[in-house]
């Protein structure tokens, strides 16, 4: 009997695979022994390493996402002109066995020959600009965080009970009120006048909490703790202008993202870390061609700022389907069929920044008062499978809407329409002055005849 023989098509004949290290990168241009060549990880190691790729007439390279250490050695692939796959490392594990660089570089090579890997998502340079630049602020934000809880334990040390009087000791009551401690103030009378006046507390409860131990090793702490506050704060709006002026070079040197305008949002709330003195609302609309993010019930500044920093309107339109980007997010379950029996549905682990700031966006939908589609949506999936799933599923549907917003171009319609805070005081003055007018029988000529 003949023994058939099974091959596998060779899909990329020119193919090369490099297993990405720290110290040293291995390369493989074949499955031979002479095929493979280690090449150092400096600047003029990565230029010969691209010149010996180019004697072997390579055209396509794969390669693992290691780290930060691909980076470099993918800028300078990519200006040489060569085909660059960034690949995921659990594609690329190797069967069990012996494991050594040689065959880690010539199993990337064997499968990319054959056709077997695909490639990472990776934004525009602009893009990656922004996202670093908002990505770092993101960390001095959770550093100031870090910070501020060490104040707050300053002050309960020192029995400043500061934090039971004021919701956050980092506002403007706060801030006041611990300088003012940190040059030597322990009058409580004192201190309480620095209250801000949209502070609930009164000036008298706000003394009462502000008895000092006089404990001088805490104060200097709480001074040190400060200082740094303070520190962190100016490196923030150091980043605010660099994210500005990135935003402002990508807008102007593209004339269909130039020429949108909209209104301002007087309506929408600003938390205290949303940069200042950027205008979210105006950069979001013409980065995205005319498409309206905060239109959606739940989205804040900080919230767009985090899709346009991580991947961009160009980013959104290499995903096929939104189904694709809300996979990539990794809030889309991940369905084991066996004998067409669902064995597992789980959410795939991993969080990138931008899936955080869907869920945030999510959670603040589940905490809305008013009725809307997204937000009665969440609260069905409350009912059934509680908060944590409900998150995930409304932090997908966010995904989905925003990939047909930015791609489709599809406009997000509330049909039960959604009124913001400012809009529902508004309401709430002319529904009262309705109510007393009818009440004493008045009419607006009446009104006008006593005001003239």
């Amino acid at each position: 009997m003949e023994q058939k023989e099974i091959s596998m098509e060779i899909i990329n004949p020119l193919a090369a695979g490099i297993d990405v290290g720290s110290r040293s990168h291995w390369v493989a241009v074949g499955q031979r022994e002479q095929d493979v060549q280690e090449f150092g990880v400096f600047n003029q190691d990565l230029f010969e390493m691209a010149d010996w790729l180019s004697e072997h007439q390579i055209k396509t390279i794969a390669m693992e996402s290691t780290g930060t250490y691909w980076q470099n050695l993918y800028a300078v692939l990519i200006a040489k002109g060569f085909h660059v796959i960034l690949c995921n490392g659990k594609f690329t594990k190797n069967i069990k066995g012996k494991k050594t660089d040689v065959k880690d570089c010539q199993w990337i090579q064997k499968l990319h020959s054959l056709g077997l890997l695909s490639t990472s998502f990776l934004p525009d340079q602009k893009t990656e600009q922004l996202r670093t630049y908002c990505r770092h602020r993101s960390n001095l934000l959770h550093t100031a965080a870090s910070t501020a809880k060490k104040m707050q334990k300053y002050l309960r040390l020192l029995n400043l009970r500061l934090d039971v009087v004021v919701n956050d000791i980092c506002g403007l009551t706060g801030l006041n009120i611990i300088r003012e401690i940190c040059q030597g103030e322990s009058n409580p009378e004192k201190l309480a006048s620095l209250r801000h006046g949209n502070c609930r507390k009164s000036e008298q409860e706000i003394a009462k909490a502000l008895q000092s131990n006089g404990r001088k090793d805490y104060l200097f702490a709480l001074q040190q703790e400060l200082e740094t506050y303070d520190h962190l704060q100016l490196k923030i709006e150091q980043c605010d202008v660099k994210i500005e002026a990135m935003l402002n070079e990508i807008i102007d040197n593209d004339d269909n993202k130039k020429q949108h305008t909209i209104d301002s949002k007087t309506h929408k709330r600003v938390n205290k870390n949303t940069p200042k003195n950027i205008d979210l609302n105006l950069k979001s609309y013409q980065m995205f061609e005319g498409v309206d993010l905060l239109a959606i019930e739940g989205m804040s500044f900080s919230t767009v700022l985090s899709v346009m920093s991580e991947v961009g309107m160009d980013g959104l339109k290499k995903f096929p389907s939104a189904k694709h980007f809300a996979s990539w997010l990794r809030i889309a379950p991940n369905n084991k069929v066996s004998g067409g029996k669902i064995l597992s549905s789980k959410v795939p682990r991993g969080s990138n920044r931008l899936k955080i700031a869907l869920r945030n966006a999510a959670n603040a939908i589940g905490n809305l008062k008013d009725s809307t589609p997204l937000r009665d949506f969440f609260h069905r999936i409350n009912f059934r499978k509680g908060r944590v799933s409900a998150i995930s599923a409304t932090a997908r549907k966010l995904a989905v809407i925003i990939w047909n917003m930015v791609v489709k171009n599809v406009p997000y319609i509330n049909p039960a329409g959604y009124l913001f805070l400012d809009q529902k005081r508004k309401l709430a003055v002319a529904k009262r002055i309705n109510n007393q007018m009818t009440k004493f029988g008045l009419t607006a000529n009446d009104i006008n005849l006593q005001i003239n």
